[in-house]
Order: structure tokens, then C-alpha cells, then sequence
């Protein structure tokens, strides 16, 4: 059977398909594309408005207390593109699909796709439950604790996965292996590093989830101010002028008890926060610190929808930070697919090239441009994603702390 010449389209679909088997991050999240972008080419920091669902607070009694209804949203930036540069051989663009895509689109879509993936799994630093068990190999007790996190923070059912990294897998697969579906369903996934169903996860594996690095935590941090709320809590106690806390770091506060998200009723577990500056919290050179958390604090006063606390703080009560100073612990984390957005945009279709075409995939655009140079008798060639990525719901979502 003669091979036939490989079009645009052809490669660029096969590329999609590729990336997509090989994305079980983002394979397993909120994917949106939007052909809004795509009428004149997007354009680097275009963004979507993501819709958060709305709360509402429950009256008692006889008398109407009608609420307003105030829709919040939040902000997708679509502004990172990554690629691949290849050079086409004449050769190349005659065999089979199936060889071409062997030889040259499984190693270049690996590459893009563990680029892709290690950017998007940096969205764990705004997920503020966490499995403590710092140090320690992970049991399946652990991934029942977070599945009770989610559970407890009203999850939906479907859609859930547990991601793992290689060594909480090494630590969990062979007491589960029972327990996963037999080898006939498992033949029928089409992503890497699928493992199984079972406690209501699909489980997955990654070789790209990073270490949580612990801020330096020096000094004996307390709460600095009494009934402190919204998203910046007030500290002193510190070492003076050191950067005591990384983003991603969590800690609880004694007696700020977790409420049930509907009935507002304390839970009796600590509300776990989780640091959100950019660039770590570092100590003033009085040892006083302003931390960005997340959630906010909103305590019961006025019975407000968005409650997330039994009582607000205490005055100089001690933050309970989790991890040892200065020193990393591995990660794995379950989740809801809502916790998390990946969107993806058109990029421009360029012209006076040998060819270009663009195609999307289970909500993932790719763009292939080739050019022919005459002069080596080769199609030097380039792939892109333009792509952003931003945690929704981050209540959906749990961390699991091992060693």
C-alpha cells in the first residue's frame, strides 16, 4: 500500500489526540474552549469571566426577607503559549500516520504535555484541605479522609479523581490492587497513568506532581488583633525580617472551627487556610506579617451566606502551621473536576506559509503552522497551545501531605 502525503489537518488532529491520552491532570478538570477568541486570533491576555455559584442565606419565621442576588465570578487569563519546533523532511511528511506519529509526535507531544501539566499542577498552592501526614507512606485511610473533605464540602459525585505522585502510588497500589477493576475495564481508558476505580476516585498516576517547600517559620507567629475577618489575617511573633511562610503553606487557627457550607453549623474540625501571596510572606523587623489566606474569614454575625468560620479569632492566640520549617513533603491531590479550569484559545491563523490548520480537541485548540525551506529540503514546523489554567472552587478540591 503506497503512503500518502500527511495534510495539516491529519497531523494536527493526531498531535490533539496525543497530548490529550497524555494530560491526566488537565485531562480530568474543567476544560473550556472558547471560539470567541477565534474570529480574529486570540490575543495574549484574553480572558474568561468564570460564573461561581450563588448563596443564599435561609430565613425562619412567617416574614419575607427577600435577598438580592449578587453573582460573583472570577477571572481566567488565557496568556501562556507553549510549543514545539520540529523539522519535517520531505521523507517524514510520506509515511504512514501511524509511524509518523510514533517517531515524532509521541516524544514532541510528551515534552509539551509535561510543560503543560507541571504549570497547571501549581494550582495545588490554592487548595486549603489538606490529608496531614506529613513524612509518612500513604494508606488508604488517608484517601477516605479526603474523600470525607470532599464529601463534607458537597462535592459532586462524579467527576472525582485522585492523583498521585510515584511514590504515594508505590505506597498505596499494592494494598488496593484488589480492589481496582479487572483488566478489561482498565483496557478501555485512554489515559496515561490510569490506574483504577475505586472509593468513588479514579485513580491516577504522575511522575510531575512537585514537593511542598515549608516557609522558614522562624519565630512563635500569633494572631496579632482580636476578631480579625475578610482575606488578610494580622501576625506578630516572627523573626524579624525573614521570609517566614511560602505560598501553599497551611495552618489553623485554635478554635476557628469549619462550618457545614449550607447549614452554617460548626463542624468541630479547625478551618485549614492556606497562604496565597505570590511571592511567600516575609516578617516586617518588628516580626509582624500580613498574610493573604484563603478562605476568607467570615464569622456567624449577621448569619451571612458565605460564612466560613464558627467565630473569628482570638488575640494572640498561636498559628498551628503544618510541616517542618524549611523542609519539603510529597503531594498528591483528590478533587472534584470543578475545583479547577483549563481553557485554551485560538490562536491566528498566519498566511503566505506552505500550510496551516488548527483543530480542537475535548476542549483544547492546537495550532500547527510548516514552512518549506528550499534550501535543506525540510518543513521546519511549529506546534502551539495558548492556554490558562486558574483554581474555581477550591473547596472541591483536597491535598494529600505525605513523605
Amino acid at each position: 500500500m503506497p503512503n500518502t502525503l500527511l495534510s495539516a489537518t491529519s497531523v494536527t488532529r493526531e498531535a490533539l489526540r496525543v497530548l490529550h491520552q497524555k494530560l491526566n491532570f488537565v485531562g480530568t478538570i474543567t476544560r473550556d474552549y472558547d471560539d470567541s477568541f477565534a474570529r480574529d486570533g486570540a490575543k495574549v491576555g484574553d480572558i474568561l469571566k468564570i460564573r461561581l455559584p450563588n448563596q443564599y442565606a435561609v430565613r425562619t419565621g412567617a416574614n419575607l426577607v427577600a435577598q438580592d442576588t449578587v453573582e460573583n465570578s472570577v477571572d481566567l487569563k488565557v496568556q501562556t503559549q507553549k510549543g514545539v519546533d520540529l523539522n519535517f523532511t520531505s521523507v517524514d511528511l510520506t509515511m504512514h500516520l501511524d509511524d509518523f506519529s510514533e517517531r515524532i509526535l509521541e516524544p514532541a507531544m510528551s515534552v509539551l504535555a509535561a510543560n503543560i501539566e507541571a504549570d497547571a499542577m501549581s494550582m495545588y498552592k490554592d487548595i486549603y484541605s489538606q490529608v496531614d501526614n506529613t513524612g509518612n507512606p500513604v494508606t488508604f485511610n488517608h484517601i477516605l479522609k479526603a474523600r470525607k473533605l470532599l464529601v463534607d464540602n458537597l462535592a459532586p459525585l462524579s467527576g472525582r479523581t485522585c492523583n498521585l505522585n510515584t511514590q504515594d502510588n508505590v505506597d498505596l497500589v499494592d494494598a488496593l490492587k484488589g480492589l481496582f477493576n479487572d483488566k478489561a475495564t482498565i483496557s478501555r481508558q485512554n489515559r496515561e497513568g490510569f490506574m483504577g476505580r475505586t472509593a468513588g476516585f479514579d485513580f491516577m498516576e504522575n511522575t510531575l506532581w512537585p514537593a511542598h517547600t515549608v516557609g522558614a517559620r522562624a519565630g512563635a507567629p500569633l494572631v496579632n488583633g482580636i476578631g480579625q475577618s475578610g482575606g488578610v489575617l494580622a501576625t506578630d511573633g516572627w523573626t524579624a525580617s525573614t521570609l517566614v511562610l511560602n505560598r501553599g503553606d497551611i495552618f489553623t487557627i485554635p478554635n476557628v472551627f469549619r462550618v457545614h457550607p449550607e447549614t452554617k453549623q460548626s463542624t468541630g474540625q479547625l478551618q485549614q487556610f492556606v497562604v496565597t501571596d505570590l511571592n511567600g510572606v516575609t516578617s516586617s523587623g518588628s516580626g509582624q506579617a500580613s498574610i493573604n489566606i484563603s478562605p476568607a474569614i467570615v464569622g456567624p454575625a449577621g448569619s451571612p451566606p458565605n460564612q466560613t468560620v464558627s467565630a473569628l479569632p482570638v488575640d494572640n492566640v498561636a498559628l498551628q502551621i503544618v510541616g517542618a520549617a524549611s523542609s519539603p513533603y510529597g503531594l498528591s491531590l483528590a478533587y472534584q473536576k470543578g475545583a479547577f479550569a483549563f481553557a485554551t484559545a485560538d490562536l491566528l491563523m498566519p498566511r503566505g506559509v506552505d500550510f496551516a490548520s488548527r483543530e480542537v480537541f475535548d476542549g483544547i485548540s492546537m495550532r500547527i503552522v510548516r514552512q518549506y525551506d528550499i534550501n535543506s529540503d525540510k518543513f521546519p514546523c511549529r506546534l502551539d497551545v495558548l492556554y490558562g489554567y486558574r483554581t474555581i472552587r477550591p473547596q472541591l478540591a483536597c491535598r494529600m501531605a505525605n513523605r
